[in-house]
């Protein structure tokens, strides 16, 4: 009999979304693996539209892959999928930063975030970690009210979040390093120093892009 489970009360799509995403993200669904919408609509007990519906939202935010006439994957990457990965990110979030640092603007949305990895940093939660680390950037590009430039990030968000849970990169750093690059990104935009600001985030993204780059090559070196 295959498990079952349950959604919040929601938009059951949104929520059918919500629940799949974290537990891939949570590698509950492991690189690879196939993803229906048959499994889905039997696993929640939702109907193949809603579970077709929800498939291809993942596949559109990179959680899942799909070739022609095949079944949707959870993807895996490798070193170039993670260096290219970076250099969309970084070129889209030093935009936000600067612009938000001209006009010594620090989204509200960012300080909760940071709060947030603040405290799962201290209960040495990753998984809130995670979503909190998402939040923060997430909130510096929405901030700066371009709709481009929010769906440019939004569009590569998803596997960035992947990377982070399959590698389980801030695991392998001391859980206060996200948060102290963090809270220097947001003092630079604060004090309205736009190279600064762009300089905290770039030197941040480099230790991410390395942490997981060095947790590949950890899990892909012969024993």
């Amino acid at each position: 009999m295959s498990d079952q489970f349950t959604l919040a009360p929601s938009s059951l799509t949104d929520a059918l979304f919500e629940a799949v995403r974290k537990r891939i993200v949570n590698g509950d669904i492991a690189p690879g693996e196939k993803l229906t919408e048959l499994r889905l609509a039997g696993e929640y007990s939702v109907a193949r539209p809603t579970a077709k519906a929800c498939v291809e939202r993942l596949t559109a935010v990179g959680l899942l892959r799909r070739t022609a006439h095949r079944s949707a994957v959870v993807p895996s990457f490798d070193e170039a999928e993670i260096v290219d990965l970076f250099i969309a990110r970084e070129a889209v979030e030093r935009s936000a930063v600067l612009a938000l640092a001209k006009r010594k603007s620090v989204p509200e949305q960012a300080i909760t975030a940071q709060a947030s990895i603040e405290r799962a940093a201290r209960e040495r939660d990753f998984p809130s970690q995670v979503e909190a680390d998402i939040a923060f950037h997430s909130s510096l590009v929405a901030a700066v009210g371009s709709g481009r430039l929010l769906r440019m990030h939004e569009s590569i968000m998803g596997e960035v979040q992947l990377t982070m849970g399959q590698f389980q990169a801030h695991r392998t750093a001391d859980p206060r390093t996200v948060a102290r690059e963090h809270a220097e990104i947001i003092a630079e935009i604060k004090a309205g120093r736009p190279r600064k600001a762009e300089d905290a985030l770039t030197t941040h993204l480099q230790h991410a892009r390395e942490r997981l780059l060095s947790h590949l090559e950890t899990a892909t070196t012969p024993a």
